[in-house]
């Protein structure tokens, strides 16, 4: 497990050390989510709609056609 101490800049601003960051696939620029437990913060990397694309978890299975058809299906709802 990596640890580190860092010091609260101004304006509260943490910077997170490289070796931390590249653990953790943290890049400039990307969104990270913070929550409190307890007396702890938490900081988790937040991935975007590519990277859950690629690399995330399936949830289900649906075919180019399908998809082409909900897709003109709720792009006519939306046209009038």
């Amino acid at each position: 497990m990596l640890e580190v101490k860092v010091r609260v800049g101004k304006k509260r601003v943490l910077v997170i050390p490289k070796n931390i960051a590249e653990e953790v696939g943290i890049r400039e620029g990307s969104i990270v989510k913070l929550s409190v437990q307890g007396k702890n913060v938490v900081i988790e990397l937040e991935h975007d709609a590519i990277w859950l694309s690629l690399r995330g978890e399936k949830v289900a299975k649906i075919s180019l056609k399908d998809l082409e058809e909900t897709s003109l299906e709720e792009q006519s709802k939306h046209i009038t």
